[in-house]
């Protein structure tokens, strides 16, 4: 985005600002709403999230790496820290995708909340940064909603799903990795990069994604009997997923974490009614429930957020030698 269009949104900070962001904020909502449908398609017909994910890396790859190589930028972050930013989001990917072949739609969209709280531990641990007693209060009320899709799908009340425990789980241990990326890819968007990460993303992405499905999931794509749903849908995931890459850090920069995580709270809405109307399931009334816990803690942590505490910056917490190149070419540099 040119300089221009970043200075009035940083100085419009009256209602055309905000409708902005919310109804941004909502287009990745909704986006993602579609990712999870199209997610949950393919996976009743086809157990390879790691072929599901490869698709959306390799068109980030050629759009993102084509804007790179035509403007001849060099990397402004070392190659070895995007090794690893596309490890972890790979598997965050292949976690999540997995989860819906044991667990239902709706937990996986509420489940996936986790994130947030992976993130503060993160950023509390590696970045420095301080969280007041009310922001960790705001998260502990979200785990406890989160807490209570857990006893829903244990059995307690009816979870959908042929191995609800086993989906939740691996849907919490995919948000760990979706944290360590977000966190990753914050940063460095925060310092005019967005078009590096997201390339950077794709290309190491692609290439992990190769190498995984060649040993895991050759022989069950040889199994694979094509049909116009799977093509669809898959078409349907590989489109909206390379949307919500382009979003995300675009949102993030203008927003701020919070409000993205706030938008992105709407897509569990979204998925109830994927399930009421598409799947014709029943939603058991400890979804609702947990639904609602985790909007009054998200908005507790939203409402203490407008003052944080001083942040640290990662020369401080001892990264200075990999990201100094960043600040020295930020001003000339805008994603």
């Amino acid at each position: 985005m040119s300089n221009y269009n970043y200075w009035w949104l940083r100085n419009n900070s009256g209602m055309s600002r905000t409708v902005f962001q919310l109804c941004l904020g909502q287009l990745v909502s909704f986006d993602l709403a579609v990712m999870t449908f199209a997610v949950s398609l393919v996976s009743t017909q086809v157990d390879a999230p790691l072929t599901l994910s490869f698709f959306t890396y390799l068109a980030l790859a050629l759009v993102y790496g084509s804007i790179m190589l035509y403007n001849r930028q060099k990397l402004l972050v070392s190659w070895y820290w995007y090794v690893l930013l596309g490890f972890v989001d790979v598997h965050g990917n292949y976690l999540v995708n997995k989860a819906f072949q044991f667990t239902s739609i709706t937990s996986v969209t509420i489940l996936d909340c986790w994130t947030i709280a992976w993130a503060i531990i993160l950023t509390w641990l590696f970045l420095g940064t301080r969280y007041s007693a009310w922001q960790f209060f705001g998260a502990a009320i979200c785990l406890a909603g989160l807490g209570l899709v857990l006893i829903s799908d244990s059995g307690v009340a009816g979870g959908g799903g042929s191995q609800p425990l086993l989906g939740d789980f691996l849907v919490i241990a995919g948000t760990l990795f979706f944290a360590m990326s977000n966190v990753g890819e914050e940063f460095c968007v925060k310092k005019k990069d967005r078009v590096e990460v997201i390339a950077m993303i794709g290309v190491f992405g692609m290439i992990i994604s190769a190498f995984e499905i060649a040993v895991v999931e050759r022989k069950t794509i040889a199994s694979i009997t094509w049909n116009a749903e799977i093509i669809s849908a898959l078409a349907v995931y590989a489109v909206s997923s390379f949307l919500f890459y382009t979003l995300v850090p675009f949102v993030l920069k203008i927003s701020g974490a919070t409000l993205f995580n706030l938008s992105l709270l709407t897509s569990d809405m979204w998925a109830v009614v994927v399930r009421i109307f598409i799947y014709k399931q029943k939603v058991d009334w400890l979804y609702y429930l947990a639904f609602a816990l985790v909007v009054v803690g998200i908005f507790i942590y939203s409402k203490t957020e407008e003052n944080p505490e001083k942040t640290p910056s990662l020369q401080d917490a001892g990264f200075t030698p990999e990201y100094r190149l960043i600040d020295e070419n930020s001003c000339t540099s805008d994603a």
